[in-house]
């Protein structure tokens, strides 16, 4: 349980800030959040006929190894209501394990670190606000680094929502780094 996970968050249907932080307490039955970025408006990538996103990102603590997290993950966008549909279509809610420590792990529908979070300015960006010095264990590239190597970010603009996150978590975040600065 030493080990960060970071998650990307999105939604580009419904209440998009409720759908993410409805994610986020879920996640919080199974993994302790640590850390969550800022709201980034994003435009769609691939299919462009569609709403633009609301994204974030996590860091957690969990117990659980990759697979039954992920699995988790998983179970989280099926009760909120997610279908699959259009590869880089609309979703109600979506949830990526992006980086996993230094690990790299290769299993049947798991990926880690995600084959497409270094060339993603709404994955990077917001990990690079709340785990910039996190390696991609591939690249050797700090998340901070590659975000940067991307270059000018059109399509990704970062929000100021006062009541982001939400409160409940907002508490636990304090006790979190009130719980790390006496470790």
């Amino acid at each position: 349980m030493n080990e960060p996970v970071c998650v990307g968050l999105g939604s580009n249907l419904g209440d998009k800030q409720q759908n993410l932080a409805e994610a986020l307490r879920q996640i919080g039955d199974f993994a302790t959040v640590t850390a969550v970025s800022s709201l980034y408006r994003t435009e769609p990538v691939g299919f462009l006929e569609q709403d633009w996103f609301l994204n974030a990102a996590a860091v957690l603590r969990t117990s659980l190894e990759p697979a039954a997290c992920l699995g988790a993950l998983l179970a989280v966008e099926l009760r909120m209501g997610r279908v699959r549909g259009a590869r880089n279509g609309p979703r109600l809610i979506d949830l990526d394990l992006l980086l996993w420590g230094d690990r790299t792990l290769e299993m049947p529908g798991l990926q880690v670190p995600h084959p497409r979070l270094a060339d993603r300015h709404f994955a990077l960006l917001p990990l690079a606000e709340i785990a910039g010095a996190c390696i991609h264990p591939q690249r050797q590239l700090t998340v901070l680094a590659l975000a940067e190597a991307l270059g000018v970010a059109d399509g990704v603009e970062r929000l100021h929502a006062p009541d982001w996150p939400p409160p409940e978590l907002r508490q636990q975040l304090r006790a979190t780094r009130r719980e790390n600065r006496v470790l």
